[in-house]
């Protein structure tokens, strides 16, 4: 009973450490962030900063930042017991990240902020000098902390945060330090005055045999174009890679790719965040079809020569739009249409459906519950193993056969 009581008061010690860190840095970030956004738009010349900007950011990593090259993948892989995640990673991903959304580049948030929360949780299991298996849970943690606080999805935040590293084994045991953290975090960056983005409220629509058909072709539509993505921004990255290898170069010659795009669409409405058109995609049948492929070339080519933040809210913004071009054709009701192809373009391309299903039901009820599982579901293994992250290791392939050794996902491709 006392081992019971001291493993529960060391998560809730070192679970509320962790949420207290990511809160207030997802606090700091939204805030710089949300300022960064409204210079730009009220400066449209900024966009024009963005080869400039990736010159710089680039010149910095490739001095500093070549242990923390991987983002995100190194915290599934300080998961999995690799070695301390570099302590700069959280002031680096995060100035990198501010100056990408001031000058225009079409990144999200989730990658900064899950990032600097798996940096944050690192840096505090070694001043507690944890052994390896509670460090591995305390970056969970602190995953779970940047997830949930940016979004102001806790449930969600600690379901992502113990899917999202691995195909077919869950971190069960991490999930108490990781709902500790994400609640601790959301309610850290709230009282710090932070507002997220408001979503309609669904209305109830009754299932029935048609509807689940039309999930189905739906479920198609969003795998596809989650593959799309991934497709496409994978190798953007490798061709990049390959003829340019100085990263300042890259994120220049990105940066003019974007510059040039926007220019000859003459619209800045596919550059940064796109929260605007995610909250349109729900009330205005007249958003332009093509809406979800342009934010997807945009994102792909802003992630994929090197700019930082993540794609997460960029894929909210394809999904949705999906959504919203597919209500017409198939006779669903646009809010719902645009509230699962936002949950399910993520789920898919992350390999997280449950997290996913639970932040839609956060963000948007638990009257999307039944229609976001199903395509969700479907979408994620349509996608088959395919991922954002490069590091995610299958232990169990979605067929259910299990690897005799845990395979990432870089490498399971190539077998």
């Amino acid at each position: 009973m006392k081992r019971i009581f001291a493993l529960w008061a060391q998560w809730v010690l070192l679970g509320s450490v962790v949420g207290v860190v990511c809160g207030g840095s997802s606090a700091f970030f939204l805030w710089a962030l949300d300022h960064a956004t409204n210079f730009r738009v009220a400066n449209t010349w900024m966009l024009y900063a963005l080869p400039f900007a990736g010159l710089g950011i680039g010149a910095l990593y490739e001095r500093f930042g070549r242990p923390i090259k991987a983002g995100t993948n190194l915290a599934i892989d300080a998961m999995d017991g690799a070695p301390k995640i570099p302590t700069r990673m959280a002031p680096m991903v995060l100035a990198g990240t501010v100056l990408t959304h001031l000058s225009g580049g079409s990144a999200g948030r989730e990658g900064t902020a899950v990032q600097m929360g798996a940096s944050g949780a690192d840096w505090i299991a070694h001043r507690f000098r944890v052994n390896g298996s509670v460090r591995e849970h305390l970056v969970a943690a602190g995953v779970a902390g940047g997830f949930g606080s940016v979004f102001g999805t806790p449930f969600a935040g600690a379901l992502f945060a113990i899917e999202f590293a691995s195909i077919g084994r869950w971190k069960y045991k991490a999930i108490v330090p990781c709902l500790i953290a994400s609640f601790v975090g959301d309610l850290t960056t709230r009282s710090l005055g932070i507002m997220h983005t408001p979503y309609p409220t669904l209305l109830p629509t009754s299932f029935s045999p048609l509807l689940a058909g039309k999930w189905l072709v739906f479920a198609f539509a969003i795998a596809l174009v989650t593959l799309s993505f991934i497709s496409l921004s994978h190798f953007l990255k490798d061709w990049s890679e390959r003829q340019m290898p100085r990263l300042p170069l890259r994120m220049f010659a990105g940066g003019l790719l974007v510059v040039l795009l926007a220019s000859a669409l003459h619209t800045n409405d596919y550059l940064g965040l796109g929260i605007p058109t995610i909250e349109r995609s729900f009330v205005d049948p007249m958003l332009p079809k093509s809406a979800f492929a342009l934010k997807l070339i945009f994102t792909a080519i802003t992630v994929g020569f090197g700019f930082l933040g993540g794609e997460v809210t960029p894929l909210f913004f394809v999904g949705a739009t999906l959504g919203n071009a597919l209500a017409a054709p198939l006779g669903l009701p646009l809010p719902l249409a645009a509230a699962v192809g936002l949950a399910s373009v993520f789920a898919a391309a992350s390999n997280a459906p449950l997290a996913l299903i639970v932040m839609a039901a956060e963000l948007f009820g638990a009257s999307c519950l039944p229609h976001v599982a199903i395509v969700s579901s479907i979408a994620y293994l349509l996608v088959g193993h395919r991922s954002l992250y490069p590091s995610q290791r299958i232990h169990r392939t979605k067929w259910g056969r299990t690897l005799d050794v845990p395979t990432a996902v870089r490498d399971f491709r190539k077998r």
